[in-house]
């Protein structure tokens, strides 16, 4: 012992001494986000905020707008969108621009008994326990409130048009039930569920603080209490022990460390906490709070490493695949012997009913909560419940499925899914026997369109100009031909298999075409150029096509046909200058006459014809209210209809003071009204 001292001599004794001045209120403050060599120090603090029980802390900081790396119109875009327009004292930015921003907490350790602050001063330290350690980041809450605001503006606009919107049935009789008491195992659900966390979070109030800067002297006052005010020995019994004691520190004897579970969110399981489990609790944790996930997603999540077919083995146990992406089993959120939250419904019935939402997903991308609701027969609640996990609320559409149908995984993976499409096979039949259903019932009608092949407008419009100047000799050689008095005999073409099929004016028939696009099963198509060259465009139906959108202004294919059969029983007997007209052809005259097809997105439940869906618009005349035009067609390929004061609202923005007479000129020549909204004529049906 004595050469062990020699070779390691106590070069100095320092004093320890335990500060308890701060020891509920010392905090340490970690900025993640920003190096250490760039403090805060020196920002402007506007205001400061504390929930100490649940350790929670924000801070408002200045946001210098001089600065030559800030960019002013997007600081004054982001104020606009969060606050509006409107100048009000509950505004976040009050001067009309991003100027401050918010620091939210987050616990770095739940256990800080080990964490200490410490002082050295005259050859003594002082130290003083740590209440908590805290990491700043930007708060970005203010983009919420900007999508609530966009979210009210929209609702504002449809006026409650959502196919959710279930309208109130007539009164009738009820049965009143009286709910079951609650259970203990009910209970500690409810108050393990992340909605009683977030419910317990509000209740307790923020305290407001005033913020001190480093170099201030109140700061100096209260850095005197990291020193302990009392140097006698007798004072610091947590640091006087025994040998035996100190020993008993260092070398504490095995027992299962018990971690305190902080009050609020923040007892949800961390990452790294997660990662402590097996592969297959990981996989089941992740997927109960998820809901549903992509599989890429998911091993995204897990540790680098993770053998992909473990992975695979586990995720088949706790979830099922609907459209290439996992959903989480109902027998994993709804455990044997427990109820419903809302309305105390068994387990096994909540299991039924959500598994039967979740075919019906496998089978389509949307679902009516009517259509659910009525045969499931369980409250609107549960049922909302159950949609809400693996889908969202689209207009005129119902409930769609939440994520995009992952089509990498199930070519990757086709053994899964094959397998997982047996599984639902087996839960179909079992589905029918309880339900009383068959999946004949949830067939469309009307046999599936083929899928269409597009070909845009301008493709068309160019191809019709090249054929037009190829073909310019011999059309003029036909219209010589076909002027009046002219003997030439009309040239009969044999109906082959290719003959493209001509205009039948008496009705609006299909014509290889769908809503304006070519039909992959027109056999006589030629999809590269748009149509069939056998048909020549004349000036006279040019002219015709001319004329009526000048007069008209917007018209559908169907309307335009009738215009035309008006147009040639109008003319002398003998002098009708057409032959053969197809829609085709009739579509190209249009394109080639400044007109251009608009894509309205007709709603799920329009009963128009297929010609009736084929809009179109006159483009270009060369005057200044052509502008005005194209931003009214752009407006109608978001939405079928359209209320005067959006479209006012638009026009403002575009083009800046737009009168009323040029906004009622404008609506006369291409809309027609109905119920307080426009739509572009002939697409409003009776």
């Amino acid at each position: 012992m004595a050469s062990g001292d020699e070779d390691d001599p106590i070069i100095e004794e320092i004093d320890v001494y335990l500060s308890k001045s701060l020891a509920d209120k010392l905090y340490l403050l970690q900025y993640p986000v920003r190096p250490g060599t760039m403090t805060y120090d020196d920002v402007n603090h506007l205001s400061a905020k504390i929930k100490p029980k649940q350790q929670r802390l924000e801070l408002e900081m200045a946001i210098n707008t001089m600065s030559p790396n800030y960019c002013r119109s997007k600081g004054e875009q982001i104020a606009l969108n969060v606050d509006g327009t409107s100048f009000d004292e509950t505004n976040t930015y009050s001067a009309k621009m991003m100027d401050k921003q918010t620091f939210s907490s987050m616990q770095a350790t739940t256990n800080t008994s080990r964490y200490a602050a410490a002082v050295f001063r005259k050859g003594e330290l002082h130290i003083t326990p740590l209440t908590g350690i805290l990491q700043m980041r930007p708060s970005f809450s203010y983009l919420d409130k900007a999508d609530s605001k966009t979210r009210e503006r929209e609702a504002a606009n449809e006026g409650g048009d959502s196919s959710q919107d279930e309208a109130e049935e007539e009164a009738k009789a009820i049965t009143v039930r009286f709910a079951r008491p609650e259970s203990e195992q009910a209970r500690q659900r409810r108050i393990q569920s992340y909605e009683f966390l977030q419910k317990k979070q509000a209740e307790e109030p923020w305290i407001h603080l005033q913020y001190h800067g480093a170099k201030d002297s109140r700061s100096d006052h209260e850095r005197q209490y990291l020193f302990c005010q009392s140097v006698d020995a007798s004072q610091n019994s947590e640091l006087v022990k025994t040998p035996k004691e100190y020993l008993a520190m260092l070398m504490p004897p095995l027992a299962e460390e018990k971690i305190a579970k902080p009050i609020g969110p923040s007892n949800v399981l961390s990452m790294a906490q997660l990662r402590t489990l097996p592969l297959g609790d990981q996989v089941k944790t992740l997927m109960k709070n998820v809901k549903v996930m992509p599989f890429a997603n998911l091993m995204g999540l897990l540790a680098s490493g993770t053998d992909q077919t473990s992975v695979l083995r586990c995720i088949q146990q706790v979830a099922l695949l609907v459209q290439g992406n996992w959903v989480v089993k109902s027998d994993v959120l709804y455990p044997k012997n427990t109820c419903s939250a809302h309305s105390g419904v068994a387990a096994e019935v909540l299991c039924r009913g959500r598994d039967f939402v979740m075919w019906r997903f496998t089978q389509e991308r949307s679902v009516m909560r009517k259509e659910i609701a009525s045969i499931i027969k369980l409250p609107p609640e549960d049922v909302k419940e159950f949609l809400e996990h693996v889908a969202t609320p689209r207009v005129n559409r119902g409930w769609e499925f939440l994520l995009p149908t992952d089509v990498d995984f199930i070519k990757k993976h086709p053994d899964v899914a094959h397998r997982q499409n047996m599984l639902w096979l087996g839960i179909q039949s079992k589905l029918e026997k309880v339900f009383n259903f068959s999946k004949e019932d949830f067939m469309p009608k009307n046999s599936p369109q083929p899928e269409p092949v597009h070909v845009s407008g301008v493709q068309r419009l160019k191809i019709a100009q090249e054929r037009a100047q190829e073909n310019q000799a011999s059309l003029q050689r036909d219209l010589d031909a076909r002027r009046p008095g002219s003997s030439i005999p009309v040239k009969q073409e044999p109906i082959g298999d290719c003959e493209e099929e001509l205009m039948d004016t008496s009705s609006s028939i299909p014509n290889g075409s769908v809503n304006g696009y070519p039909s992959a099963t027109s056999p006589c198509l030629d999809h590269a150029n748009g149509g069939s060259p056998l048909n020549r465009l004349t000036p006279e139906l040019q002219d015709f096509v001319t004329k009526t959108f000048q007069k008209h202004v917007v018209l559908t294919l169907n309307e335009l046909k009738r215009l035309f059969n008006l147009h040639l029983a109008s003319m002398p007997a003998g002098q009708n200058v057409f032959s053969s007209i197809s829609d085709h052809m009739l579509q190209d005259a249009v394109l080639l006459c400044q007109c251009k097809q608009i894509m309205v997105p007709f709603p799920a439940q329009s009963k128009a014809a297929l010609d009736e869906r084929k809009v179109f618009g006159l483009w270009e005349t060369g005057d200044n209210f052509d502008k005005h035009r194209r931003l009214l067609y752009d407006l109608f390929t978001k939405s079928y209809r359209v209320r005067r004061n959006v479209i006012q609202a638009k026009l403002a923005q575009e083009f800046g003071e737009v009168s009323k007479a040029e906004v009622d000129r404008l609506l006369h020549d291409c809309c027609i009204s109905n119920a307080g909204y426009w739509y572009l004529k002939g697409t409003l049906q009776s």
